[in-house]
């Protein structure tokens, strides 16, 4: 039963003899079910709740629910209605060897195993829900590809709103504006969550479950700098999702890591805190998410970026194949090894054919190949007042423009021109369609500036497979349990994208099974 009061210093004084709670507390709840967080994993996690008739309580700091889990395109499944229809038989297994290659064996194989069994049924889910599909796609060359990418209409934005409505359809209760401050905790076990309110009063939310799903800690500088070598490093902007300076998570991003540090509080160990999703690479234009969400000239300007032409380090020399433009974690590992900044080099011709015929390379699902990029000169035009494109009529002037020795570029166009004319390119393998020459002697010649960016921390706290928190011992932390991105050790040193959507996907799947099984307690008495 869901209970709230405005309490009399007596009655505080007898519920602090009980459970530890604060005298100068003027709101009460109790519940089976308490959730820190109204993000994608959150929400999942209330949802399902009140599909088994509970009524669980949300605490989300900010005033607007939903977090990042509003920017995902699509999520990962295995096993969908959907790829069954359409003959894509990928399985568990093949999708489980993947991951656990990819991360060198060191993500957790019963955990993993867990979400990627249970990612089906969680897309089936969301698809009874209301969410409507557009397609599966890749962007891994088709034959790596696992095909697990579910791309939703209208993207996970519209996965929130339909579980925000109907959680409170069904009498759970969301409260905005209302940060959880820390674990409420009672012989060795938790037993709620302390909270402040828009007002700045006390909340306190007595629980016989809580579901930690604070959504990492990208917006934390702090923690950042602790844990995440990258984040300070050249070419290394923002969180993919920043939307101004980060103060007191008013930014419209309050992943701040407030659940991990609460989890740690109460004894939680941690895995992995120095992972996150990078992504590369980015127009050197703040906020990032302006390119994923903003102007076609910003968004188009992105996808040219990335295009199969020649990329170029701060010394002009290649360091990647660009063919693979469009995996943004290689061309984000790529980056850092390189010194974290790129160049790509576009000729007249080049440059023409985007406007005309469209990228060779699509970026997400955001700008697809063969669409034309009619934008593109209006982003070179805010780009080079802004620093980050380039025009010069000869080469010896945009080396200048960008900061390489012109011999150095020379080169290197030289020798590319030698690759597209052989039909092969022997330094990095880019695909033989891609390679294409440049005119040497006449200009105008084009530079986009890149650099790097990420949308996701990838550490925290280390959880068992049914979602609940576990001490460095391994031992449960009684009446935990931690979802989406602020669990650890799923990921090695960066985000897979062979599983594409993975992130999104884990959280859902992590959020609905947590409270599953948190519930199942609850009903067993546990």
């Amino acid at each position: 039963m869901l209970r709230r009061s405005l309490l009399t210093s007596a009655i505080a004084a007898s519920l602090l003899t009980t459970f530890s709670l604060p005298a100068f507390a003027t709101q009460v709840y109790e519940t089976d079910l308490v959730i820190i967080g109204g993000g994608l994993s959150g929400l999942a996690a209330a949802q399902s709740a009140v599909d088994q008739g509970a009524k669980p309580i949300v605490l989300e700091k900010e005033a607007a629910l939903g977090g990042g889990g509003n920017f995902p395109e699509g999520s990962l499944g295995v096993g969908t209605r959907y790829q069954k229809e359409h003959n894509i038989n990928t399985t568990v297994d093949q999708v489980l060897t993947a991951a656990l290659q990819y991360h060198h064996y060191r993500a957790d194989p019963h955990v993993l195993r867990v979400l990627i069994e249970e990612s089906g049924k969680t897309i089936d889910w969301v698809m009874d829900k209301g969410a409507q599909m557009r397609g599966i796609r890749t962007m891994y060359p088709k034959d790596e590809s696992l095909m697990t990418w579910h791309l939703f209409k209208g993207g996970a934005a519209g996965i929130i709103q339909r579980f925000a409505k109907e959680v409170r359809a069904k009498g759970g209760t969301i409260l905005t504006e209302t940060p959880a401050k820390k674990l409420i905790v009672e012989n060795g076990k938790v037993v709620g969550v302390e909270a402040v309110d828009g007002e700045g009063e006390k909340v306190i939310v007595k629980a016989k479950k809580v579901i930690i799903a604070t959504g990492g800690f990208e917006s934390n500088k702090e923690m950042l700098a602790k844990y995440v070598n990258d984040s300070s490093a050249l070419g290394m902007f923002e969180p993919v999702w920043y939307r101004g300076p980060v103060t007191d998570g008013k930014n419209g991003d309050g992943r701040t890591g407030d659940g991990i540090q609460m989890a740690q509080l109460v004894g939680a160990g941690v895995k992995g805190m120095h992972t996150i999703a990078g992504n590369a690479p980015y127009l050197a234009d703040l906020p990032p998410i302006n390119q994923f969400m903003g102007a076609d000239e910003l968004k188009q300007g992105r996808c040219a970026l990335a295009q199969p032409w020649l990329w170029v380090d701060q010394h002009g020399k290649r360091f990647f194949n660009e063919s693979r433009g469009a995996v943004f974690v290689d061309v984000y590992n790529a980056m850092t090894s390189a010194g974290g900044v790129m160049y790509n080099i576009i000729d007249q011709q080049k440059y023409d054919q985007l406007v005309n015929k469209g990228a060779l390379l699509p970026f997400n699902a955001i700008v697809l190949a063969g669409v034309p990029l009619k934008a593109l000169p209006k982003t070179f035009e805010i780009g080079q007042q802004r620093g980050w494109a380039f025009k010069a009529d000869t080469i010896d002037d945009l080396a200048a423009q960008i900061g390489v020795p012109a011999s150095n570029l020379k080169e290197t166009m030289n020798k590319v021109n030698e690759y597209a004319k052989a039909g092969k390119d022997p330094e990095f393998g880019r695909l033989p369609e891609h390679l294409a020459t440049f005119n040497m002697e006449k200009g105008p010649y084009y530079a986009l500036k890149g650099i790097r960016a990420f949308f996701l921390t990838l550490g925290g706290v280390t959880v068992n497979p049914k979602f609940q928190a576990l001490n460095p011992q391994g031992d449960v932390i009684d009446n935990l349990y931690v979802v989406g991105q602020d669990i650890g050790g799923l990921y090695d040193s960066s985000y897979d994208l062979r599983c594409e959507g993975s992130a999104s996907s884990f959280a859902m799947t992590s959020g609905r099974l947590a409270a599953d099984n948190a519930l199942a307690d609850v009903k067993a008495g546990k």
